[in-house]
């Protein structure tokens, strides 16, 4: 009997820590779990019932379980659902005691009452009354996820039907995106009309005439070889219905809607700060997109600085150069002359895996430790390339199904010179957000909402201390591949200045497409895109140069505390051995490692 119940207890202690078996701590069962083991269990039921909320993002993991539905993420109802969990979290946290817990729990028990009381405070503005926007435009997402090459699976007669399923549940999402457009017209909450007047084509190009000319006819047009016919003839019966009776329809109303309606209330104005309470609004998304409680006057001044800092050193490669003429001048020489535009896409993809090559070539002279999952460089989907930035990236699915995803903006060749490629393939691919996001979903021990969570500082940070890498590996080899760095880091720079002048300042969409042609190598097509990109998602833009800093400084701190003994892949390890996380616990958990190394050298002496 006592064996039995030694089996019996070992059992469910596993359940729990798996978060499967919703034993709570106290239970009948007499079970006395650790503190570590309690707030094990705290954050694998947080991410269980998060993913019942977020089907969308399980399918994104790897997690097949809600396939089939696609929540009203717009709704009253699903936005009370979602403070609800946030509270009932915030609630079960406060019962751990932090101190009670192991170095590696207390951090992930940082992290994670960082992100729900983060959660807590978004509740408070109305993101939901400004659902549509050119750069994170929601026709196009479903269009993506419905067009067989993205997230969602189409393997099996199961696969077809879930999409089926979420299909039918689009056209409820768009008449919420409406009615939500209608409330923030009342309160004066509306989009830019620059903005808006970009999201017209980008719908009116899935309203086809033809069901089979559309993107979600695709997955019905290339079936897997085992498809019996009975199920062909089936699923394009189904597939073409959907299609023409609730898709297309839906479509064109909200195309209607915005032509019709919302676009004569759109706003002239530009920033956040312009709308009701739009200035406490953009300080929250500050500090969310930063994790640092810094403000817009602040993030401004070091803006300037670091322009001008940069600006500076352009002078010094202008002069190793030899070029004779002005900075202004210069610029204008890196964005027009021809020696710099590619003469086709194919040739433009092809810098690119050049460069993806010799990366992975060089990758371990910086680094020990390698993500297990590959990455692929892809052209931009046409529906979207006119108004997506110049590159991004897509992490690979969890179960190995599929790899990262380079996406590169083949449009406008002009407007993509050859000294951006090595920069950008850095940035996106390797040893950027590739490297940082793979390694962490790879990292099996750690809590799954820190697994596939995202601090958009550390992960844009950290992208862009990684082009600074590439000198280091010895990528850059010719002195314009070095400038691009330069001017990469200038881009970022000059985000500083432009994303809190046009939010927190008052500046409008034109004096911000001057600054920007003033003071970097740009095309005004790209500073277009980029200025609409701000107005879109406020604040984000900060998050690259804040979290380089960040980084850059506590390599500095390293490398004067350690001296000789100073290990540059034992450092990146380091950064990336825990995943994501708000730059001020990572400032802390490197100072921790910089005590310990120190330590650890003055005992081997």
């Amino acid at each position: 009997m006592t064996k039995f119940f030694l089996v019996l207890s070992c059992l469910l202690l596993t359940a729990c820590l798996q978060g499967q078996s919703g034993i709570k701590p106290g239970s009948e069962v007499g079970i006395s779990l650790s503190p570590d083991q309690i707030a094990a269990q705290l954050f694998d039921d947080y991410f269980e019932d998060w993913l019942k909320l977020h089907p969308l993002r399980a399918t994104s993991i790897g997690d097949k379980r809600y396939n089939d539905r696609l929540e009203n993420f717009l709704s009253p109802d699903y936005r009370a659902r979602t403070l609800a969990l946030t509270e009932r979290y915030l609630s079960r946290a406060a019962e751990v005691d932090p101190e009670t817990l192991s170095e590696q729990s207390r951090l992930s028990f940082a992290i994670f009452l960082k992100r729900l009381n983060t959660d807590r405070e978004a509740h408070t503005y109305p993101d939901h009354l400004l659902p549509i926007n050119q750069f994170y435009n929601l026709t196009n997402k479903l269009a993506r996820l419905g067009n067989g090459q993205g997230s969602q699976p189409f393997k099996t007669a199961r696969d077809y039907e879930n999409w089926l399923k979420r299909m039918a549940a689009i056209p409820p999402l768009l008449d919420q995106a409406i009615v939500n457009m209608k409330e923030g017209i009342a309160l004066g909450i509306v989009q830019p009309r620059a903005m808006m007047i970009k999201v017209l084509p980008q719908i009116s190009t899935h309203l086809v005439t033809e069901v089979t000319e559309s993107v979600f006819f695709q997955p019905v047009q290339s079936f897997p070889e085992d498809f019996s016919e009975e199920d062909r003839t089936r699923l394009v019966k189904a597939y073409s219905s959907a299609i023409a009776t609730f898709i297309l329809p839906s479509y064109q109303k909200l195309y209607d809607f915005i032509r019709n309606q919302y676009l004569p209330q759109c706003r002239t104005t530009d920033g956040l700060g312009s709308l009701p309470g739009g200035q406490a609004w953009y300080g929250f998304k500050i500090r969310k997109m930063t994790g640092l409680d810094m403000n817009a006057e602040m993030i401004h001044q070091i803006g300037l600085e670091e322009v001008s800092r940069i600006h500076d050193e352009i002078l010094a490669v202008m002069a190793d150069l030899g070029y004779q003429g002005s900075r202004k001048e210069f610029f204008d020489f890196l964005v027009h002359d021809p020696q710099f535009i590619y003469a086709s896409k194919e040739d433009l993809l092809g810098a690119y895996r050049v460069v993806q090559e010799r990366c992975d070539a060089l990758i371990p002279n910086l680094f020990e430790v390698f993500p297990k999952a590959s990455y692929e460089v892809r052209p931009v989907e046409a529906d979207r390339e006119k108004s997506a930035s110049a590159a991004s990236y897509r992490r690979p699915a969890a179960d190995g199904s599929r790899p990262g995803i380079c996406y590169i903006n083949t449009c406008d060749l002009p407007a993509r010179p050859s000294w951006a490629v090595a920069p950008l393939l850095l940035h996106e691919a390797l040893p950027g957000h590739h490297f940082q996001l793979a390694i962490q979903q790879e990292l099996t021990d750690l809590p799954r909402f820190r697994r596939f969570g995202k601090e958009t500082a550390f992960t844009e940070g950290w992208a862009l201390y990684a082009e600074d890498l590439g000198m280091e590996l010895g990528v850059y080899e010719t002195p314009y591949a070095k400038c691009g760095v330069s001017m990469a880091e200038l881009w970022r720079a000059i985000r500083l200045v432009v994303d809190t002048g046009l939010h927190a300042k008052g500046w409008s969409r034109e004096q911000v497409i001057d600054y920007m042609l003033a003071n970097a190598p740009v095309t005004e097509s790209r500073a277009v895109a980029e200025v609409e990109r701000y107005m879109a998602i406020p604040a984000q833009a900060l998050a690259y140069k804040i979290g380089q800093l960040k980084i850059r400084d506590l390599r500095t701190r390293a490398e004067n505390a350690l001296g000789a003994g100073f290990d540059v892949r034992k450092f990146h390890t380091e950064i990336l051995k825990d995943g994501a996380m708000p730059l001020s616990l990572l400032e802390k958990k490197i100072n921790r490692w910089i005590d310990v190394q120190t330590v650890e050298s003055t005992q081997r002496k």
